[in-house]
Formats: structure tokens, sequence, C-alpha cells
């Protein structure tokens, strides 16, 4: 069989990652493919910077629709990111029946339904393994792999610089502040890591696995964010003293017809695998009804692991281009009509063990206000931790406690009444807790 032909779009460092990858290992690709792949065209507004790479200079463009009205090539590779002109790009070479291949974790966030209707009605695949987790193969194992089994959660520690911040903090006693600095001149944070520290960029990823596990479309509004910009040192040490470690967790249940959905710091037990994943490393624990729980761990972005998924999605639609396979597998996994809309569980009704730190004055009957009202809001307490200071000293004091599983509403409801009493001094914090990660 001929050479399968592609078209990148987008030069970047994960399109030069792509481009080193094909040329690495064209024999290792042949070998297990039965066919080369080979990039014909590279789209950028860019093509004279220095990626690290060689190509031939004919195949460089400044022109995306040369990509687009080229009929030898079969396969687009979207590397753009963002919403627009990758959502552009992406249905124009739909439209002429090219199949996709894309990293793009926020485009199909916000537009993967437009996307995959589309894709079906061209009948050609929308491949996106690296849109989550970079080079960890998780997508393929739910789509394939475990596509037999109903899952009922999906927990995951999904974004490298946050996790990179709070291992930091953890093992250092660092403040965020710093470092965010220095992970900014690392290169592991953006000079605007909003998208990252705010839990943007997770919930993106949540939003295509739990789109994946549960067969649900979901409005990616839908999902709580929250971020760790207001972490502080304080909620970290408490965190380890109660035996807990703080991660940016999204989490994925489906539960009696619901959807739940949302990102925000957690804390998890120091026993629980997820706990151990440290530094810039991501992990994606799914429990299916029959395989149990599964954790893929691994390097969740970077050039090389990118490039990785991006080639392994090359090798999978040219596997079926040789056969004449079509359309072999739609992009959820689930036939196009059994994909559902389920509701998605207002953050209200969820329910978790919490741990919250208040910043109080030392007077006589603190301890029992804030107990009053936790109680009079329905909510027990299981432990408590205050730090001791000087007698006479108008410091405002920690008082930590964690509580027994509470409805949501009612935590905020109580923390309302609280943070109005006379000696709080600042906004109380609150984490939520996920002890049974199953």
């Amino acid at each position: 069989m001929n050479d399968i032909k592609v078209g990148l779009i987008g030069f970047g460092n994960i399109g030069a990652g792509v481009v080193k990858l094909l040329q690495d290992n064209a024999d290792v690709i042949r070998g297990k493919v039965g066919t080369g792949i080979v990039l014909k065209r590279i789209a950028d507004l860019d093509i004279t910077s220095d990626r690290g790479v060689t190509v031939d200079p004919d195949c460089l463009t400044t022109d995306v629709n040369a990509i687009f009205d080229d009929p030898e090539i079969s396969v687009v590779i979207e590397l753009i990111g963002g919403y627009e002109p990758a959502k552009s790009f992406v249905l124009k070479a739909i439209e002429k029946g090219k199949h996709i291949v894309t990293a793009n974790k926020a485009l199909l966030a916000l537009h993967g339904a437009e996307i995959y209707a589309a894709a079906a009605k061209h009948n050609v695949e929308v491949q996106f393994e690296a849109s989550v987790g970079g080079g960890i193969p998780v997508l393929t194992a739910i789509k394939s792999n475990m596509a037999a089994n109903r899952f009922g959660s999906v927990f995951g520690i999904m974004n490298g610089t946050c996790n990179y911040i709070l291992t930091r903090m953890t093992q250092e006693g660092a403040d965020f502040g710093d470092v965010l600095t220095a992970a900014q001149e690392l290169g592991y944070a953006e000079p605007d890591p909003t998208f990252d520290v705010e839990g943007i960029d997770t919930a993106h990823k949540l939003a295509v696995l739990v789109s994946l596990c549960f067969g649900t479309r979901i409005d990616f509004n839908d999902i709580h964010t929250e971020g760790i910009s207001g972490i502080s040192g304080l909620d970290v040490k408490f965190a380890q003293d109660f035996g807990y470690r703080i991660k940016l967790l999204a989490i994925g249940k489906l539960s009696n017809g619901q959807v739940e959905a949302r990102v925000h710091p957690t804390m998890i037990p120091l026993h629980n695998p997820l706990a151990d994943v440290n530094g810039v490393f991501n992990a994606i624990r799914l429990t299916g009804d029959f395989v149990g729980p599964v954790m893929f761990y691994g390097r969740g972005a970077g050039q090389n692991p990118t490039a990785s998924a991006i080639v392994g999605d090359l090798m999978g639609l040219s596997r079926s281009m040789m056969v004449c396979a079509g359309r072999r597998i739609a992009p959820l996994g689930f036939l196009d009509d059994r994909i559902t809309t389920l509701p998605v569980k207002p953050m209200a009704e969820i329910v978790s063990k919490y741990m919250l730190r208040f910043s109080a004055l030392d007077k006589p009957g603190v301890l029992a206000s804030i107990a009053g009202a936790l109680g009079s809001n329905g909510i027990s307490i299981e432990s408590m931790m205050q730090t001791s200071h000087q007698a006479g000293d108008e410091t405002p004091v920690p008082i930590v406690i964690m509580t027994h599983e509470a409805r949501e509403g009612a935590v905020q409801a109580a923390l309302k009444e609280i943070d109005g009493f006379d000696f709080i001094c600042e906004k109380t914090s609150f984490i939520r807790i996920e002890d049974n990660l199953e």
C-alpha cells in the first residue's frame, strides 16, 4: 500500500515532536503498521523559525488550504490549540473527508458534540488520545480494552503545573506564590498561568473523560471548577497532620442517573496511590464494574509524551485505512445514537467530608458558637485541632475542624453564618475530602 499522507496544522513545540518521532522511528512505525506515515504538508504562520528538526522546505506552507485541498492527504493533525480558528479548521478538514487527530482538549470540551456529529456525517474518525494525560493511553483503554465495562467513577490528577506547585508546597513548606514563580522560570507554568492554576485546563480534560466513561454530553459550564490559588501553607500542613495530602483532583461519578463533574483541591488519604503522584506527573484512576479499579500514571504533558500519543492515533487510523475499515470507532466509543444527556448533580447536593480552617480571636465561647452553627445546619464534627498561643495575645489563631459527611449546601450555609461572627478574622477556608476513591 502507498504511504499514508498527513497534513499538520501547527508547527510549535508539539508539532516539532511529532515530526521528530515520525522521522526517528520511521522503521518502527512501518514495521508495525505495514506502510509509511509521511507528513506531506505542515502549515503554520511562522515557517522560518528553527524547531530543532529538519524538514523539506517544500513541505512548509503558510496557507492552511494547501492541506484541505490536497486529495492525497487523508489525515489532518490539529495542534494550534484553543477554540478558533482550530474549530473552523477541524470542521473544514472533516468536510473534505479527512480524518482528524488532535490534542485540543479545550476545543473538544466546548465543541466536541458539533465536531463528532460532523465526523459521523462525513464518515471519518476523530482521534484525541493526546488531549488527556499527554502520553498516558487512558482514552484508548476506555474505548477499546475496557469498553465492555460500565464505569462508576473517574478521578484524576491531570495538570502538571498544579501538581508540581502542590508537591513543593507539601515537601518544602513553600508558599504558593513563590513556587508558581519558580514553575514559570522552569517552564512548567505559562506566563499567564490562569488556565492551569484555576483548574480550567483540568476541567477541559474532565469533560472529555466524563463523556467517554458515561456516554453523556456535558455542558462545560456545568463542571464546578476551582483552582489552587487559594491554598495556603497552613492548609497543606493541617492536611498532613490529619493524614491527608492536597491535590487538584478532577472527579467524575455516575450514580442514580446523575453525573458528578467537579474540579477542586481535594484531600486524599496518604495511603491512596494518588497521594504519591508528585511533581509534573499525572495519574487517572477509573473504576469499572468488571475490571475494578485501574490507575494510569505518567507524564501528562511535554513534547515527547504528547507526540507519542498523537503518532499512536495516526498509526491506529492508518491500520483502519489499510483494510478500508472506514469509521471503525465512534469518537466517544458509544454508537452515536446511544449518547445521552444525563443531568449533572448540583454542587449544593454533593456529599463530602470537609476540613474547615477558621481564623478566630481566642475568646470564650468561640468554639461553642462555631459548633452551634455547624450543628444547626446538620453538620457533625469528627475531630478538631487548635494552635495554642500566649495568653493575652490578640493575634488570630487557626481552628481546624474535620467534619463527618455533609451536604455541600449545608456547609456553605454554615460558613456564611460563621463568617459573620465578630471573632472571625478572615474568610473561612474549606477543602473537600475524598476518603473513598473507588
